[in-house]
C-alpha cells in the first residue's frame, strides 16, 4: 500500500519541478476532520461538512451527500426552464425551504425549480470550506496559464491532491452541470454562463461568508473566467472533463498510475 505522505510529496516536488507550480500550505484531505461537529449539528443540511451529512450510494459515483443528489434529481424533470440558475427563487420561499431542510422535512419535490437551484448554490456557498480547498486556487489558476497540454497533465495532478470523496462529489454535479448545459438551446444556460454562476459558491476565498468588498467581487470574476475553462465540456480541454465522462474505477487507476509514476520518479532520483 502507497504511503500517501511519500507520494503528496512526489506530486508536489513533480509539480514545482515541472510545471513552476507551488502548492502552499497543504493541509490533505479537510473530509476526514471535524469528527466532533457530526455530533454537533443534529439534522441540519447547510453549512456542514460533507462527512457529518447523510449520504446516498450513486452508481459510478460513490456516495454523496443525499441532498445533492435530491436537489439535481429534483433538477432534471426542469432542466428546460430557462434562466435555470441565472434566476433567482424567492428570499422568503428558500429561507422557509432552507429551515425545513435543516429541520429534515422533504420539500423539494414541490419547490420551483429556481427556489430549489437557489438552494444548490447556497449548499455549495455555506460549506465550512469551498469543494475546491483554498489551498489549491492559486496552484489552479496558474495551471490554466500553461499550454494546453501542459495545461491538462498539471491540472490532473493537482486533483490527485483532491480527498477522494471530493472527487465523487465533483464528477457527480459536474455531469449534472453538463446535462443542464446540453440543453442550453431550452434553458439558455451554457457552460460559460453556469461557470460564471459557479465560480463563486465552488472557489471561495476566505471573504466568502463576509460581505465582499469591491476587491473580492473583482477577484471572483477573475476566477469565474477560469472556472469557465474547468467546465467547458465543448472544448474538452481539462482533466476535469476526465473526472465526468470516465467511469469512476478508470479514474481511480489513472490516478494510481499517476502516483506510481511520481513515486518510482523521486525513487531513482533518491528524493523518496
Amino acid at each position: 500500500m502507497w504511503d500517501q505522505r511519500l507520494v503528496r510529496l512526489a506530486l508536489l516536488q513533480h509539480l514545482r519541478a515541472v510545471y513552476g507550480i507551488k502548492v502552499k500550505g497543504v493541509r490533505g484531505q479537510c473530509d476526514r476532520r471535524r469528527q466532533e461537529t457530526a455530533m454537533e449539528i443534529g439534522g441540519k443540511i447547510f453549512g456542514v461538512p460533507f462527512n457529518a451529512l447523510p449520504h446516498s450510494a450513486v452508481p459510478e459515483y460513490g456516495h454523496i451527500p443525499s441532498f445533492l443528489v435530491d436537489a439535481c434529481t429534483s433538477l432534471e424533470e426542469h432542466i428546460h426552464t430557462e434562466g435555470l440558475f441565472r434566476k433567482s427563487g424567492s428570499v422568503i420561499r428558500l429561507k422557509a425551504l432552507k429551515n425545513k431542510l435543516d429541520h429534515g422535512e422533504g420539500c423539494l419535490s414541490s419547490a420551483p425549480p429556481c427556489d430549489t437551484a437557489g438552494l444548490l448554490k447556497q449548499f455549495f456557498r455555506e460549506l465550512p470550506e469551498p469543494i475546491f480547498p483554498a489551498d489549491l486556487h492559486e496552484a489552479l489558476l496558474k495551471a490554466q496559464q500553461l499550454g494546453t497540454e501542459e495545461k491538462n497533465k498539471a491540472t490532473l495532478l493537482l486533483s490527485c491532491l483532491l480527498a477522494d470523496h471530493t472527487v465523487h462529489v465533483l464528477r457527480y454535479f459536474f455531469n449534472f452541470l453538463k446535462n443542464v448545459s446540453l440543453r442550453s438551446s431550452e434553458n439558455k444556460m451554457d457552460s460559460s454562463n453556469l461557470a460564471v454562476i459557479f465560480a463563486p459558491n465552488l472557489l471561495q476565498t476566505s471573504e466568502g461568508h463576509e460581505k465582499m468588498s469591491a476587491n473580492t467581487e473583482k477577484k471572483l470574476r477573475l476566477q469565474a473566467a477560469d472556472v469557465y475553462q474547468i467546465l467547458s465540456w465543448k472544448r474538452y480541454q481539462l482533466c476535469w472533463v476526465l473526472m465526468v465522462s470516465v467511469p469512476l474505477h478508470h479514474w481511480k487507476a489513472l490516478k494510481k498510475g499517476n502516483m506510481k509514476l511520481l513515486v518510482n520518479i523521486r525513487e531513482r532520483e533518491g528524493k523518496v
